[in-house]
């Protein structure tokens, strides 16, 4: 656990997006521990989370505009994404679907065509905003970064990538590795198929996807929130980076204590 009972003053970056919410939410219960700030693009944004002062509004596009919300922070947590869209009309069977609906292993359909939004496309959401956000603090002299990347980027050919032509998991690979040079102690959490149930679960780590052509290939988004959370409080989690599955619901224990999943792990990058 950390070393002193001072609270770690975190910023969670994509505080709006479905994983970030939970993440602010859940260090926001552990007012004990923790001091919250979020970071997202609009007032809309802001109000979502409750609109309070410790919500800051920039872009990691900008990285000037980063400097508020970073600047006295102890640890960061980039749960920054690119969101694919499904093209209206493409497929009927997915109107009104997000992207990531239409990729779980329920759905039965064809697959319909994607696109980014203008200005949001991987490269610079994935590479260049978190290339910004690792400058950045490390030049605050943040302490501590977790990235939550995505398990397949061992696959350069792996169906996500062609997902509105944007590599998307090349340039999260891309970030990573830019994190792990960079000097600063951090945690890469490589998560699998994700899922907006409980949580909860038995979590499993692995490496080079081996998890991904498994059932334990998925995890819950709490459950990733979760990790993210631990890893702050973990020493044996720096200087890491994993793959985080789970096993399904029901199947064996809930993990309670992350130090030795941590500590199992060996891999830097």
């Amino acid at each position: 656990m950390a070393e002193s009972c001072e609270k770690l003053t975190v910023l969670v970056t994509g505080a709006s997006g479905l994983t970030g919410q939970l993440a602010f939410k859940k260090l926001k219960e552990r007012s004990d521990k923790f001091v919250v700030r979020g970071l997202v693009r609009s007032e809309a944004s802001k109000h979502k989370l409750g609109g309070g002062d410790e919500i800051y509004i920039g872009d990691i596009l900008d990285a000037e505009s980063l400097v508020p919300a970073m600047t006295g922070i102890d640890a960061l947590i980039i749960l920054t994404s690119a969101i694919p869209r499904i093209k209206p009309g493409s497929i009927p069977d997915a109107e009104g679907k997000r992207a990531e609906d239409v990729v779980d292993s329920s759905f039965s359909g064809p697959m319909p065509e994607f696109y980014y939004e203008e200005g949001q496309y991987p490269e610079q959401v994935d590479w260049i905003g978190q290339k910004n956000q690792i400058d950045t603090a490390k030049a605050l002299g943040v302490k501590h970064i977790v990235l939550v990347g995505s398990m397949g980027g061992t696959d350069p050919n792996h169906f996500l990538n062609y997902m509105g032509n944007g590599n998307i998991l090349i340039w999260k690979r891309k970030a990573e590795q830019y994190l792990a040079d960079s000097g600063i102690p951090y945690t890469i959490i490589r998560a699998g198929g994700l899922d907006n149930k409980e949580g909860g679960r038995e979590l499993l780590v692995g490496k080079d996807d081996e998890l991904l052509p498994t059932e334990d290939g998925y995890i819950a988004r709490a459950d990733v929130a979760e990790a993210c959370i631990q890893a702050l409080l973990i020493e044996e989690s720096k200087f890491k980076a994993l793959d985080l599955g789970s096993k399904p619901e029901g199947v064996g224990e809930p993990t309670k204590d992350f130090k030795p999943l941590f500590a199992s792990v060996t891999t830097r990058f």
